[in-house]
C-alpha cells in the first residue's frame, strides 16, 4: 500500500471538491427560470396583495456592484437587493434571513414588512 503522502492528501481533497461542485451544479432544484445566463429571470406578480417585481438591472448602476445587475421592486419603490457570494440574496429588509433568489428576497420583504409601506432607501 502507497504511503500517504501531503500530495496525495491535497490530489484526493480537490477530486472530492470537484465532485460536489458538479453534483450541486446539476441538483435539482435549480430552476433554469431562476437561473438565466447567469441572472435570476424577470418576475412580475402580486404577493399577499403587494406587487413584487424583479428584473436584470442597467449596467452600470448601484445594483450592478451588489445586486447582481438586478432591480427588485414592491408596490412601485426599489427594495435594495445584494447577492452574497454563495449565490444567496438579502434585502434591505430581511438583512440576516438570506434567500436563495431575488424573487424569495420580495416575498421576504413583504412577510417582513406585515403591511407597511417600504420606503426609498437613499442612495450614497
Amino acid at each position: 500500500m502507497p504511503q500517504l503522502t501531503r500530495r496525495r492528501a491535497l490530489t484526493a481533497a480537490a477530486a472530492l471538491t470537484a465532485a460536489a461542485g458538479v453534483a450541486a451544479a446539476v441538483a435539482p432544484g435549480a430552476s433554469a427560470a431562476e437561473h438565466h445566463h447567469g441572472s435570476p429571470e424577470a418576475f412580475d406578480e402580486v404577493y399577499r396583495g403587494r406587487r413584487i417585481q424583479g428584473r436584470p438591472a442597467s449596467v452600470g448602476g448601484h445594483h450592478h456592484d451588489h445586486g447582481g445587475g438586478y432591480a427588485v421592486f414592491v408596490d412601485g419603490v426599489e427594495l435594495h437587493v445584494m447577492q452574497n457570494a454563495d449565490g444567496s440574496w438579502i434585502s434591505v429588509v430581511s438583512h440576516y434571513a438570506p434567500v436563495s433568489t431575488p424573487r424569495a428576497a420580495a416575498r421576504a420583504a413583504v412577510d417582513e414588512l406585515q403591511g407597511a409601506a417600504l420606503l426609498p432607501f437613499p442612495a450614497n
